[in-house]
């Protein structure tokens, strides 16, 4: 993740109560008066001690004759107000858990929908396995905060100011004594809790760490086993659980120690509560009640110091990860300035005008400032002019690109890995954007046109192929989702892909999970095409689209891929030049530079690189 300045924690809380307050105002009254009468009857039940002693249970000691009816009926009156306790108990803790899974839901929601919006960078940025991070352990604390933490602290600070309140009531001298003890317990707590904080943070950040890492390893698992790397990753997963195992160690044996001492601190000051109590008692200035409740009245108000002090660590753990959730939704979405829009044309004496209904033929909708309006057919033509582009700003890593691809042109792109190959196609789609220059499309500048719609227009079939869960056939929807059964068996039939679906135990309703388990590269590979064929753009790229399946393979994806190619314009990416030898025009790159371009006759007659590369003189890598 990149660093960024940290958000103050008093922040964070706003931000945090914001979710609360738009939905939940009334259910937290509610929470909240819960709690008060919870806490209030807690310091009931203590007082009741008191007077239990010292109006009924003395006075009955020295009768001869003693009646229980009134000490019946204050008992049962107490109770009543102790059932009362417990029902506000159980209404808050039922209230929290509704309210912070609400709240959850929402965050969840939330994050997914502007992680939809971020811009491709962000993701080519960070490990996948810390962004999965923040939905699981992040949202988790956050959780275990509002659905305990929060009611917890806020019940013991109730309690231990009806409480405070109470014992100076009794008596100053006895009420100080705990005061004194109480400042001794809250720099202990100072100090041990703020370690604590500060590694239980830490813990989450390794946590982080060793997720992202578990979830590259998973994804890399084969290639780990090809090159024997077992033992290096074992290495490096040693290394990120080590500093987790101590961070969590040392996060731990902070808060383990601070409840005994908190709790040991208390008893010393229970200690001399009880032996200055008796003194007092013998001289006739306390009630044996007085001193009775006075000594609960310490355990009421030392126990709730110790349960703050440790919520406290789980409250700043909570936190830090809320500053991770909060920093995601932060993040600046895909800027998207394009007003040009793709609709549904139809053609009448020349005249392209918008159609409510699908016609198949499709025009760019362009608004002027004068109010005009003019349609252009999208045809498929693509135009860079002078492109300078870098990931970094002051690194560029593609220089001055000029180029055309006419309508239904097969433009192919070879060179050494790092050329620019596929940066140029990414640029296409505008997952990123260029620094100077122009790329026109239709003769449209791509920067005024929405990207969704762009990305509409265009088809891509990559080297890896990304499936998901679902049917065979909702994989294939993918590409056009509004599409009928009938629209998606066509599809598979351009592709190829029908001659081994129709194999499947289910046909098109087979099952897939794990990005295609139980299929080959080529057939996850005809499937990819499929879903291209469906969506029916005018450009397509194709970005090494056959150079991981077998030569077998490949005549048959090739075959399907020529299908599609008809009447489009095609950008190929391809380590096989035997694969680009029909293109209309070759782009050799070297360093981002387009340093030869040709058909493959022209090229070879020039014998420059791209004669090199097709003879083997030259490697391309």
């Amino acid at each position: 993740m990149e660093n960024k300045k940290k958000t103050s924690k008093l922040t964070i809380i706003k931000r945090l109560l914001g979710y609360v307050f738009s939905t939940y105002k009334l259910q937290l009254a509610v929470v909240l008066i819960s709690i008060i009468i919870s806490s209030l009857v807690g310091v009931a039940g203590i007082e009741f001690i008191k007077y239990l002693i010292d109006d009924f249970i003395t006075p009955l000691l020295g009768s001869q004759n003693p009646d229980y009816t009134a000490l019946l009926n204050v008992i049962m009156t107490m109770a009543l107000i102790y059932l009362v306790g417990v029902i506000a108990t159980y209404i808050y803790n039922r209230l929290m858990i509704n309210i912070s899974q609400g709240i959850l839901n929402k965050i969840r929601k939330q994050l997914f929908e502007h992680m939809q919006k971020l811009p491709i960078r962000y993701f080519d940025s960070r490990p996948h396995g810390e962004i999965m991070s923040i939905y699981t352990n992040d949202v988790d604390s956050l959780r275990e905060m509002l659905s305990q933490s929060i009611p917890q602290v806020f019940s013991a600070l109730v309690s231990m100011l009806t409480v405070l309140i109470s014992m100076f009531t009794t008596n100053v001298y006895l009420t100080l004594v705990v005061i004194a003890m109480m400042v001794i317990m809250i720099f202990v707590s100072k100090y041990l809790g703020g370690n604590s904080s500060r590694f239980f943070v830490k813990q989450q950040e390794d946590l982080g760490k060793i997720d992202g890492y578990i979830e590259e390893m998973m994804e890399g698992q084969k290639v780990v086993k090809v090159f024997n790397y077992e033992e290096e990753s074992k290495k490096k997963f040693d290394e990120l659980n080590e500093n987790l195992c101590d961070s969590n160690a040392k996060a731990n044996m902070y808060a383990n120690i601070l409840m005994p001492c908190i709790m040991n601190i208390g008893n010393l000051g229970y200690v001399l509560v009880a032996v200055i109590g008796g003194m007092l008692s013998v001289n006739g200035i306390l009630t044996i009640g007085s001193i009775a409740a006075f000594l609960q009245f310490v355990k009421a108000f030392t126990n709730p110091l110790g349960q703050v002090s440790q919520q406290m660590n789980f409250m700043v753990m909570a936190l830090a990860g809320a500053e991770r959730i909060f920093d995601l939704i932060d993040e600046e979405v895909e800027i998207d300035e394009g007003y040009v829009t793709l609709v549904n044309a139809k053609i009448e004496n020349g005249k392209i005008t918008e159609s409510k209904e699908r016609t198949g033929i499709w025009a760019w909708k362009h608004p002027h400032q004068d109010g005009r309006i003019t349609y252009t057919r999208l045809r498929g033509q693509v135009e860079f002019e002078n492109v300078q582009f870098g990931y970094e700003e002051n690194k560029r890593i593609l220089h001055d690109i000029t180029l055309s691809a006419k309508e239904g042109q097969k433009v192919s792109f070879v060179g050494a890995t790092g050329a620019g190959k596929t940066t140029i196609t990414n640029l296409i789609n505008r997952f990123y954007d260029i620094q100077e220059g122009k790329i026109r499309y239709d003769r449209i500048n791509i920067r005024k046109i929405k990207k969704d719609d762009l990305r509409r227009s265009l088809g891509m079939v990559l080297q890896d192929t990304s499936l998901f869960t679902g049917t065979i056939k909702d994989n294939i929807r993918y590409g056009k989702l509004d599409a009928t059964d009938e629209e998606v068996y066509e599809a598979a039939k351009l592709s190829n892909a029908d001659r081994f679906i129709k194999n499947l135990p289910q046909g098109y309703d087979t099952m897939i999970t794990g990005n295609g388990e139980g299929l080959s590269q080529g057939q996850r590979q005809l499937l990819s095409i499929a879903r291209a064929a469906l969506n029916n753009p005018p450009v397509l790229i194709l970005d090494e689209a056959t150079s991981s399946i077998d030569t077998r393979t490949e005549k048959i994806v090739q075959e399907g891929m020529d299908k599609l190619m008809k009447g489009r314009t095609v950008f190929v990416i391809a380590h096989r030049l035997s694969t680009i030898k029909n293109s209309d025009l070759i782009m050799v790159l070297d360093h981002g530079r387009i340093i030869e371009r040709g058909n493959h006759k022209e090229l070879i007659a020039k014998k420059g690189t791209y004669y090199g590369l097709y003879t083997g003189a030259i490697e391309i890598d």
